[in-house]
């Protein structure tokens, strides 16, 4: 069964010194069972962590973890756990998402998401 993976490709241009968030690939096609990795590049660093989340159509999106590239493991949101996901940096500005066993379930909208100190406010993609 195969199942699609979308991240969100808007840049919120409102306050000029806005980070922008650059999330890759645009679109995953997946296999069941497979690692799917999606990344996400915060541009510049705030000190602040990468959250993902997951949106269903129709749906409120769900928090899925929080991950800081100084952190040894993200923290969860309800329902989600280090069973089947995962987060990692390269660097302090590019993180990574894992799904490590696709499910049908799976099949949504992922986004990331981080503060912007100099906007004061939340960022996402």
């Amino acid at each position: 069964m195969l199942l699609m993976l979308y991240t969100l490709t808007t840049v919120l241009t409102y306050v000029d010194s806005v980070i922008v968030l650059t999330q890759t690939p645009a679109v995953h096609t997946a296999s069941t069972e497979q690692e799917v990795v999606l990344k996400c590049n915060i541009e510049r660093y705030d000190r602040n962590s990468v959250s993902w989340y997951k949106q269903v159509p129709g749906k409120a999106p769900q928090y899925v973890l929080r991950f800081h590239y100084t952190d040894s493991s993200p923290s969860f949101g309800s329902g989600f756990s280090s069973n089947r996901f995962n987060s990692k940096a390269s660097s302090n500005i590019d993180y990574q998402f894992i799904i490590k066993r696709a499910e049908t379930g799976d099949s949504a909208q992922y986004f990331c998401q981080t503060w912007d100190d100099s906007a004061s406010a939340a960022v996402s993609l």
